[in-house]
């Protein structure tokens, strides 16, 4: 089973659910928790275990052949990123961090001066959390750099590949915050998504957002309340918005004070009510 949680904005308790339900699941099987939230992975700490390196992370883009090009300009017109930039009479200027690898640039020059080149634009880390049995995959985006969602589908690879050899039994991917290609790239091809959310109007709207993509990509989708009594009456409306749509509350988690402390020492909540909850949100799918 891939089970993928999304929680559209940060601060939800995505992570915290994530690792959650990987711990209760490496009970009984071996399990794979991928950390997509490549920006700011956190589920080692949750998980308090160390990164070791595994792998660089390479996008690629373009390099010019300036004994070939003829400054035609043709390059930086294709470019949507607008990483290429031309003056009449010069040779282009490539803005690496612009660039999200797309080609098209290779494809316009009309005479074969641009050849593919790559660059580094993050990092994955495995780690073993023999207390849960669970094999952690991380991705790492370079700091300053925009190539998320390339970092995401490396580690989605990377993964599936690491999983056959652990001969790995449930794989639990945490998506990144927001609903852009780092999330998209972190959901598709899992058998559901489990969206966390939270009684606030914010993360309300960002729960429709991630409902909607997980509906267009045809994956089955729940919900899970965190922090739900901070406001019950909008809980309540969440709960409708779900009915109305057709999609099953999993659970609603409270906010408890013993959760957060768990979070802070880096190590999953042992308290019976939380256990509880997580078997009945995994009960659901």
């Amino acid at each position: 089973m891939k089970i993928a949680i999304a929680g559209g904005k940060g601060g939800t308790g995505k992570s915290t659910i994530a690792t959650m339900i990987a711990a209760e699941l490496g009970k009984k099987a071996k399990i794979m928790l991928v950390d997509c939230d490549v920006e700011c992975p956190n589920d080692h700490l949750l998980l308090n275990t160390e990164l070791e390196f595994y792998q660089n992370v390479f996008q690629v883009i373009p390099k010019w052949d300036q004994s070939v090009c003829n400054k035609c300009g043709k390059c930086a017109e294709i470019c949507k990123q607008n990483a290429i930039i031309f003056i009449e009479g010069k040779f282009p200027a490539f803005l690496p961090e612009k660039c999200i690898g797309c080609k098209a640039c290779l494809v316009a020059c009309p005479i074969n001066a641009i050849t593919v080149d790559r660059r580094s634009v993050g990092k994955i880390y495995l780690s073993d959390s023999k207390e849960h049995n669970i094999t952690l995959v991380t991705g790492e985006l370079n700091i300053g750099d925009l190539a998320s969602g390339e970092i995401v589908a490396d580690v989605r690879t990377e993964s599936e590949k690491i999983s056959k050899d652990k001969e790995i039994q449930h794989v639990v991917t945490d998506a990144a915050a927001g609903i852009g290609c780092p999330v998209i790239a972190s959901i598709v091809n899992n058998d559901f998504v489990i969206a966390v959310t939270e009684p606030t109007p914010s993360a309300f709207s960002d729960l429709k957002r991630i409902v909607s993509l997980a509906v267009h990509f045809g994956i089955p989708i729940g919900i899970v309340i965190n922090k739900y009594d901070l406001d019950e009456q909008f809980a309540k409306k969440i709960e409708v918005y779900a009915k109305d749509n057709k999609i099953k509350v999993m659970g609603k988690m409270p906010y408890d004070k013993d959760l957060v402390k768990s979070s802070a020492q880096a190590k999953i909540s042992d308290k019976k009510e939380h256990q509880e909850i997580i078997k009945t949100i995994l009960s659901n799918i």
